[in-house]
């Protein structure tokens, strides 16, 4: 755990989310409003949702226990400051108002990033680049030495973004993208981002009542997060520091007793509860490694099999990423890959519900099944849509 100093613990609340206890949490689009019920499970207050994400109010402990539980938000933001911005040196000016001593210790590293739109100043890189210049600066002046840029891992994320003329610093809590578990030691081409596979555990509302099975496993991530899911393990139980810890008012003796309730609710996961299977040696040897490194991981079976082959798989929940364009090499025929997935599931899963994520919606048709609902999912750079299949 970091260790942060004290800094004036009288002192009257200086930053936005002191005042409002507001924070910004970023979340995929499609997964907002499952999202917000997550939010809301975790203690949070006052959800609203925009275009950008999720804003909530959060006590210290809730803050906490998002950043360590949430299986959906990507980042959870905390607003130092907001104003009218209309060029770049009036970002630079109020940026180095902020005490920045106030987060920054000896020795911390920080990086920023930006986001800019509809707005007189229209260069997101220039943008974060002015705010870097700040905080360097600042320190410059009353110090005489500047902090360290680490753009590979931070000690403080600074965010910045600017809306029609109108911006917000902020420190980024979960001390960078909470999709990163930890637990993911092997992949193979093209993985699935784990609050997506997260995303697609919670909307087939698997709770462990029947088997689930994923017989296109790739490096094994839906089956690590309904492992997670089942199991109530941390989503971030491998994290070592959160931005929070860099937060003026950080509690850490909140912090302790949090994470303490969250690790005392894991459970033990029976064996045979969840299975799956891939052709690929490689990707089998990827996800066995990743679901070993998890708690009761050893309870997770992972066979190489061809799902073809495969005996019936009647009455679970089939969940599954198949591949498609960038996951696959140009000798393979996806258009009889996913025709032959259709013949599978019809053929061999009668009673079991399937949810197959498409990451390229031209597939949907050719799997030849009808299905009961379609759900955009949208991140890493894709418009997928995660589908539902009742195989009565």
């Amino acid at each position: 755990m970091v260790k942060i100093r004290r800094k004036d613990k009288g002192r009257v609340a200086a930053y936005k989310y002191q005042q409002d206890s507001g924070y910004f949490a970023r979340i995929a689009e499609g997964v907002k409003e499952i999202g917000a019920q997550e939010l809301a499970e975790l203690g949070a207050q006052d959800i609203t949702l925009d275009f950008r994400g999720i804003h909530f109010r959060a006590d210290k402990a809730t803050l906490y226990r998002i950043n360590y539980l949430t299986r959906l938000v990507s980042r959870c933001l905390a607003p130092l400051i907001a104003f009218d911005c209309h060029d770049t040196d009036t970002l630079y000016k109020k940026a180095k108002q902020v005490r920045w001593e106030d987060f920054f210790a000896k020795g911390h590293t920080f990086a920023v990033s930006g986001n800019v739109s509809d707005s007189n100043i229209s260069h997101s890189k220039f943008a974060a680049l002015r705010l870097k210049d700040a905080v360097a600066d600042y320190f410059t002046e009353k110090t005489g030495k500047r902090p360290d840029v680490s753009l590979i891992s931070p000690d403080i994320l600074l965010n910045l973004h600017i809306r029609h003329d109108k911006a917000a610093i902020s420190l980024d809590t979960s001390g960078g993208a909470l999709h990163r578990r930890g637990y993911r030691e092997e992949t193979v081409s093209a993985p699935m981002q784990e609050t997506v596979a997260a995303a697609i555990i919670r909307f087939a509302e698997w709770d462990g009542s029947v088997p689930l099975y994923d017989p296109l496993c790739g490096s094994g991530t839906l089956l690590c997060e309904a492992l997670m899911r089942y199991c109530n393990i941390p989503a971030s139980i491998f994290r070592n520091k959160f931005g929070f810890e860099f937060l003026p008012d950080f509690d850490g003796s909140v912090w302790k007793q949090v994470k303490k309730e969250a690790d005392g609710s894991i459970r033990e996961l029976s064996q045979g509860l969840i299975a799956g299977s891939d052709v690929s040696k490689e990707a089998v040897k990827a996800a066995r490694t990743n679901i070993l490194g998890l708690h009761y991981g050893k309870n997770v079976s992972v066979e190489r099999a061809d799902f073809r082959n495969l005996p019936a798989i009647e009455g679970q929940v089939i969940v599954t990423n198949p591949p498609y364009g960038i996951r696959m090499g140009a000798d393979e025929d996806l258009e009889a890959l996913y025709k032959n997935l259709g013949d599978f599931l019809k053929q061999k899963c009668k009673g079991s519900i399937a949810y197959i994520y498409f990451g390229e919606r031209e597939y949907i048709k050719k799997i030849g099944l009808k299905a009961t609902w379609k759900k955009p999912i949208m991140a890493g750079g894709l418009d997928g849509r995660l589908v539902k299949y009742e195989l009565y």
